[in-house]
This record gives structure tokens, C-alpha cells and sequence, in this order.
């Protein structure tokens, strides 16, 4: 009876070790459900405070060089979505980006991180900004382990070219999802 308690108990052990992997996860300590009128753009009829949030990461995979973040609108009615952060080249040694990192004239990110071009037409953080009495959207926060330390891009490259670099060089992702609507006036 002994003998089989302890096979069990290490049976229970080793399955637990080998199934309760840690995995690659993107949290926020501003960025909750729903986006709020501190990341709501400022513009476009709009009149947020247009800051990006805190975004943190862990256990990001073995062989990771760097990081890319992104944040974009699928329901955006535009046939392709919108595109409202687009972020890459974050060193391996980064785990985190603090609220505001996407105001690019507050230097808030590391030394080379480049902040490309949204669908605002603009570098850096363009916050959220649907349409009156379109519904709720859904904003997709993503980071990316990435398998290269540089995309090899410039701040003038457009979202879809820096997804198609992000698509060619991810070992991992993952996401938070945030919603916000705004009401008819």
C-alpha cells in the first residue's frame, strides 16, 4: 500500500510539473476589460487622453532576441480594421512598457525601440476612437517573442509590412483584449 501511495503521489507529481508549464503572458495594471477615456484617442472627434498603458510580459519562450507590440482594431470599419500601436524592436532584456511609452516625444521606451506608423497616419500611440453608434470594438493588445533582435524597419513602415516582418519572425504571442464604444451624441 505504501509502494502504490508513493507511485501515485509521484505519478500526480511529475504530471503536474510536465503540464503546469509557465506561459507567455501579457498583463496591464491600467487596461482592464474596457478601455477607458485615459487611452481614448484625442481626435478624430474624440477627446481622450490619448496614453497608452502599462503593458508588462513574462516567461517569454527560450531563443526570444527581442519583442514587438501591437494594439489593433478588428472591427474598425475600413475592410482591413485599424491599426492603433505598432512597436518593435524592444530588447529581450525589456519585460515591460510604462503608461504613456507611446507618447514617442516622451522617450519613454528604450534607446532604438522604434514606434512606426498607425492607421492615424502617425508614429506612436493613437488610442482608441470608433465611430458614434457603431458598437463596441474590441482592441487587441498583442506582444511578440520574436526570433530576431531587429526587424530591420523604420518608423515610416506601415502597419501591414511590420505585420508581415512580425508573422515571419514570432515564436510566441499573447494578447489582452480591451472593449470601448462610443454613444451617439
Amino acid at each position: 500500500m505504501k509502494k502504490t501511495n508513493f507511485i501515485l503521489g509521484l505519478l500526480l507529481t511529475i504530471s503536474s510539473t510536465v503540464f503546469a508549464q509557465n506561459t507567455f503572458t501579457l498583463s496591464s495594471n491600467d487596461l482592464g476589460g474596457e478601455a477607458t477615456s485615459i487611452e481614448e484617442f484625442n481626435g478624430f472627434g474624440c477627446t481622450g487622453d490619448n496614453q497608452s498603458p502599462q503593458l508588462s510580459w513574462k516567461n517569454a519562450p527560450e531563443g526570444t532576441k527581442s519583442f514587438a507590440v501591437t494594439m489593433y482594431d478588428p472591427d474598425a470599419p475600413t475592410g482591413s480594421g485599424w491599426w492603433h500601436w505598432v512597436v518593435f524592436d524592444i530588447p529581450n532584456t525589456i519585460s515591460e512598457l510604462v503608461s504613456g511609452a507611446g507618447n514617442i516625444d516622451l522617450k519613454l521606451t528604450p534607446e532604438g525601440v522604434i514606434q512606426s506608423l498607425t492607421d492615424y497616419g502617425a508614429n506612436g500611440y493613437g488610442g482608441p476612437c470608433p465611430p458614434e453608434g457603431h458598437g463596441i470594438h474590441q482592441y487587441i493588445v498583442t506582444v511578440y517573442a520574436l526570433k530576431t533582435d531587429k526587424l530591420g524597419l523604420k518608423e515610416t513602415t506601415n502597419a501591414a509590412v511590420v505585420g508581415y516582418y512580425l508573422w515571419n519572425n514570432t515564436l510566441a504571442k499573447a494578447s489582452i483584449v480591451a472593449y470601448y464604444s462610443r454613444e451617439k451624441k
